[in-house]
């Protein structure tokens, strides 16, 4: 897939305040400064289009991105950062979980776990809560340049281990890296395929 054209439309607080849109939209989310402006910007290829920073927490709406008026990405905040307050870790759980129960056009939500580190606990809550729920989903392991290719094979055995210990069939998991385009083609590839069933 050759992206032409991608620009920022805006940003929500609440799902039900986007109003409807026919275009197709795939969502991406994970732990806080697990990189996903990042790789949203790789996939994108637009350096500046989701603002990155060093501060965990800082995506804090529903921001949605146009791709070439055929289809949408929707930055959703990260979960689990401590260092907001009890209010609003509450008000960004209701707003995720609300958004992806009730977005029509929602083709495929993103889950992005971050291959330096071992399988989380809130990351595999999250993951078995999408499957419980019926939420579309595929796997983004990033930061693949970090683990290097050696610990790779190991450190993605160990994720599908620990998730088989729940799953009978795993989602599809792609291997990223926004620093060297790992699994862009591949991440491209999914979305025009999961597009095309949606027709």
């Amino acid at each position: 897939m050759d992206i032409q054209k991608s620009t920022f439309r805006g940003s929500w607080e609440r799902e039900d305040a986007m109003g409807f849109n026919a275009l197709p939209e795939f969502a991406f989310i994970g732990r806080s400064n697990v990189g996903k402006s990042s790789l949203i910007n790789m996939l994108c290829n637009h350096k500046g289009l989701a603002k990155i920073s060093s501060t965990p927490g800082k995506t804090q709406t529903l921001n949605i991105f146009d791709i070439d008026g055929k289809w949408q990405i929707c930055d959703l905040p990260g979960y689990g950062y401590a260092k907001v307050s009890k209010e609003k870790r509450f008000l960004f759980s209701n707003m995720i979980k609300h958004y992806l129960e009730q977005r029509e056009n929602l083709i495929c939500l993103f889950v992005l776990i971050d291959l330096r580190i071992p399988p989380q606990t809130i990351d595999l809550e999250f993951i078995n809560w999408c499957g419980e729920s019926s939420i579309p989903f595929s796997i983004i392991g990033t930061k693949a340049d970090k683990v290097g290719k050696n610990n790779l094979e190991e450190t993605l055995k160990i994720y599908t281990d620990k998730l088989f210990e729940v799953w009978v069939e795993l989602p599809p998991i792609f291997v990223s890296s926004s620093e060297d385009k790992t699994g862009r083609e591949d991440i491209l590839k999914y979305i025009k395929e999961c597009m095309k069933k949606d027709k």
